[in-house]
């Protein structure tokens, strides 16, 4: 009986012991989330606070505003930045939209068909997928211009929404891992019961398939919403052409940033960032649960 009581003790010394063990480790991970965390929202809090300063428009040393407004969110609407952001706004929404129909598409097909070089597509779309996009950008622009679709011809959103959809359907790698988690035997019920392919796509897959189609979404649209390298070479910095970001990074120019244009940059960004984060706050159980759901093997 003894010996029973002391091992009996012993385990729980060490169940004990497990447990601070595991208590003192989540505390420190928790604290250096919170330091990370701290580092990482410092910025944009200072943007934010520049945004509401009304002493002075220009750069300054400090970051809490000595006099408060919203003068600044109200000067965005006296330049292009409404443009700027509807050109951003029909660009993402169009890309948003084309895209996640073709990648739904291409997943769908690649996870469910067996055909000749099937797999040799797939290896050949990683392949490619690997090389910077920016290796192509003067080809590409040579090309929206001799189809007259480039800034200098007033027409770089059309250019800009052709090039953001052209190569959607090398993005099927995640969609197509979260297809293959979906029982086949689902889609041959369907099919029994007379449902067609395209059917079996929108009526069957694509309910159970929430998650991946929500993250599809959301990447397809944030993609071209902070998009400012291609952007600014199709736009040619012709203001009707221009989004969000070549028309922020504009107003820091060298000439113009220490006169009137920081705290209205300051603004412009708040603008742009915050109904982009809210929707991604609002969605961000299922993109994780899409990432998730999508990295298995395919």
């Amino acid at each position: 009986m003894s010996n029973t009581n002391t091992a009996a003790i012993e385990r729980n010394k060490r169940h004990m012991g497990l447990k601070a063990s595991a208590r003192i480790s989540n505390t420190i991970i928790y604290v250096l989330l919170i330091v990370m965390s701290i580092i990482w929202i410092i910025p944009f809090i200072c943007i934010v606070l520049q945004s509401f300063r009304m002493e002075s428009t220009g750069r300054v040393g400090y970051v809490i505003p000595q006099v408060w407004g919203i003068g600044n969110y109200k000067a965005l609407f006296s330049t292009n930045f409404p443009r700027w952001y509807l050109n951003t706004f029909i660009i993402a929404l169009v890309v948003a939209v084309a895209q996640t129909i073709i990648v739904l598409c291409m997943s769908y097909t690649l996870s469910r068909f067996r055909f000749k070089l099937r797999k040799g597509l797939m290896q050949f779309m990683l392949i490619l997928g690997m090389f910077p996009g920016i290796l192509a950008m003067i080809i590409l622009y040579r090309v929206l211009d001799d189809l007259h679709l480039s800034g200098q011809y007033g027409h770089a959103v059309p250019g800009l929404i052709l090039v953001y959809v052209a190569s959607s359907g090398m993005g099927y790698y995640v969609s197509k891992g979260f297809f293959d988690t979906i029982p086949k035997s689902l889609d041959e019920a369907a099919r029994v019961d007379g449902a067609n392919r395209a059917q079996v796509l929108w009526k069957i897959i694509l309910p159970l398939s929430k998650p991946i189609v929500i993250y599809t979404i959301l990447t397809a649209f944030m993609g071209p919403w902070g998009d400012f390298v291609f952007a600014r070479y199709v736009s040619q910095l012709k203001p009707l052409g221009m989004n969000v970001a070549v028309g922020l990074q504009s107003w820091l120019a060298t000439d113009t940033m220490t006169h009137n244009n920081y705290t209205l940059f300051c603004a412009g960004g708040v603008v742009v960032a915050l109904p982009v984060a809210i929707l991604f706050m609002c969605l961000q159980r299922y993109y994780v649960e899409g990432v998730t759901g999508g990295a298995v093997k395919g």
